[in-house]
């Protein structure tokens, strides 16, 4: 995996020197992410412990950053890969409604997005297209909080990799980029599976941020 990092971030940047002849541009993009987790609540009795995992609706901070090209003028086609931090918030609630801990989590992840737009004039942009999300590591938080609450460890929390969608417009002045996008995911971030639970056996979430970026093309 990390070979292959290399090998394409390499790949991309020593294209820029190519960017004056041909009708293509690369670049490099930061930025910050505002992301959540959606996903059905869940109520698990589990040996005499009652516990319920509920989605929380504030989003979760985090960075993002890469590089990406652009092949065409008006109409372009525009890979990218990023690094980039997602995550969500859950509420733990225990002994009856009474204690509810909000756990506080993020996944580190390698994206693909793979984009397709039309620019409209010589500053503003629209593209969207699918993404591929490659979960290279978390905090461990979420799962540190279902073995507090279940007394087991779960089989599965985090998928390793996931599809989904990207969305957004774009401005370009001079050789600086600044973009706003949505994305959603396909299939579940999350899937957690219990060994015993009495009354439910799994619950699975779906992803979703806004993303704000600026760059710079060379």
């Amino acid at each position: 995996m990390k070979k292959f990092i290399t090998l394409a971030i390499a790949t991309l940047l020593s294209a820029s020197a190519f960017a004056q002849t041909k009708s293509f541009t690369a670049g490099l993009r930061l930025g910050a992410n505002l992301s959540q987790v959606r996903g059905n609540d869940l109520a698990i009795n589990s040996g005499g412990t009652a516990f319920n995992f509920r989605h929380n609706e504030n989003r979760a901070f985090g960075f993002t950053g890469g590089v990406f090209l652009r092949f065409g003028r008006t109409f372009f086609f525009q890979p990218e890969i990023l690094l980039s931090q997602k995550g969500g918030k859950y509420d733990l609630i225990t002994d009856n409604g009474n204690n509810t801990k909000t756990v506080d989590f993020r996944m580190t992840n390698l994206d693909f997005p793979l984009l397709v737009g039309i620019k409209l004039g010589d500053v503003f942009r629209i593209n969207a297209g699918p993404i591929a999300t490659f979960n290279i590591g978390n905090n461990g938080r979420l799962g540190e909080a279902i073995e507090d609450a279940n007394g087991e460890s779960a089989e599965s929390i985090f998928k390793k990799a996931v599809l989904g969608y990207q969305a957004g417009v774009g401005f370009d002045i001079g050789k600086i980029n600044f973009d706003v996008r949505y994305e959603g995911n396909i299939n579940d971030i999350i899937d957690v599976k219990y060994k015993n639970a009495q009354t439910a056996s799994q619950f699975a979430s779906k992803g979703n941020l806004f993303q704000a970026t600026i760059g710079f093309h060379f």
